[in-house]
């Protein structure tokens, strides 16, 4: 039996797995674009019939509509841990099993944040442009972090792995979950605290939590209020838990010293600046708002966006389609204990 399989949201840097690993029981076709419900025209009939498994981003919004145009499609994998993009409910009707990767990042995306914090705190961007001529500035002075807070709201796998990083730095290290980790308060000296505390307290608040829905803009004007003054803010997450105007206000005011974000609620249009005025015009008003304000903190000299990046090594891209393509065989195979649904 040979497996149709559709991917999308497909990337550069996940060409070399595929063209080191192959796949004889399956016939893949690779697009680039995300799959939602305005790209579907662009499928052929024939692959949509055919269609048995499906792989998508989180940029993907796979709605009914989407999944009711693939009459045959039995698993949609995607190669993320987030799942929110997915229309569970639909999934579930169809009968159609669904995949995520988890526990890929802690790594990749815990020394990119520290990446992050050092580009900040170090004026490494500013002091790169001075070189370029691109700044007047000759004020470059940092910290050194063993001096500094850190505030790390959300300990799971890539959590830890800051806090790992953190203590071998030296800094003093606060931490916000719902669950505390004995382990990290032990190894790392890590001190669990309420939200507020951690905000008032943090030289640096790094975020890194899934999104659930529930805690959507959950840093909001109330939060950059009661932040300390000075502070670096730091998202690695989800865009989805930040109000953008509500940072970008925090910023302008001088409340915060400089942010990071790797992460936006609407990336298919912030993250493409020279579409933006093309889309605005097709696009709801959330994303409108928000990709208006990532401009406006794109112009700041002390904020710093990446595409989503983070997570996005050689390392970490081979384990997540490795484990994709091994979990879409487990379950090709009868075995559904790891699916969502």
């Amino acid at each position: 039996m040979t497996v149709n399989m559709l991917v999308f949201d497909f990337k550069d840097t996940e060409r070399e797995f595929f063209a080191n690993n192959k796949f004889p029981d399956f016939n893949i076709i690779f697009y680039e674009e995300a799959l939602n419900e305005e790209f579907l025209e662009n499928i052929p009939q024939e692959q949509k019939d055919s269609a048995y498994v499906i792989s998508v981003f989180i940029t993907s919004d796979v709605t009914k509509a989407v999944i009711n145009a693939f009459k045959n499609l039995r698993i949609i994998s995607t190669r993320s841990t987030g799942y929110d993009h997915i229309d569970l409910k639909s999934c579930q009707k169809k009968n159609v099993t669904v995949l995520n990767v988890v526990n890929y990042g802690e790594t990749s995306v815990a020394q990119y944040t520290f990446g992050l914090i050092l580009a900040l705190v170090r004026n490494i961007i500013p002091a790169s442009n001075k070189i370029k001529c691109l700044t007047e500035t000759d004020d470059f002075t940092g910290r050194d972090l063993s001096k500094m807070a850190i505030g790390v709201v959300g300990t799971g796998a890539i959590g830890a792995a800051i806090c790992q990083i953190a203590h071998a730095l030296g800094m003093r290290i606060l931490a916000c979950d719902i669950k505390v980790k004995k382990e990290l308060e032990e190894h790392f000296g890590v001190t669990y605290t309420s939200l507020e505390d951690l905000l008032a307290i943090s030289d640096i608040v790094t975020l890194h939590m899934p999104y659930t829905g529930d805690n959507r803009n959950m840093f909001s004007e109330k939060e950059f209020q009661i932040v300390k003054k000075g502070a670096y803010f730091i998202n690695t997450s989800r865009g989805e838990i930040v109000d953008v105007e509500a940072l970008c206000v925090a910023l302008e005011a001088g409340k915060l010293k400089g942010a990071a974000l790797d992460v936006l609620t609407c990336e298919s249009v912030s993250f493409h600046c020279e579409e933006l005025q093309e889309k605005l015009g097709n696009i709801s008003m959330e994303c409108r708002r928000e990709a208006e304000f990532v401009k406006k903190l794109a112009d700041f000299d002390n904020v710093i966006i990446t595409p989503h990046i983070a997570y996005d090594t050689t390392d970490a891209v081979n384990y997540i389609l490795e484990k994709t393509m091994n979990q879409i065989k487990t379950v090709i195979q009868g075995d559904m204990a790891k699916r969502i649904v």
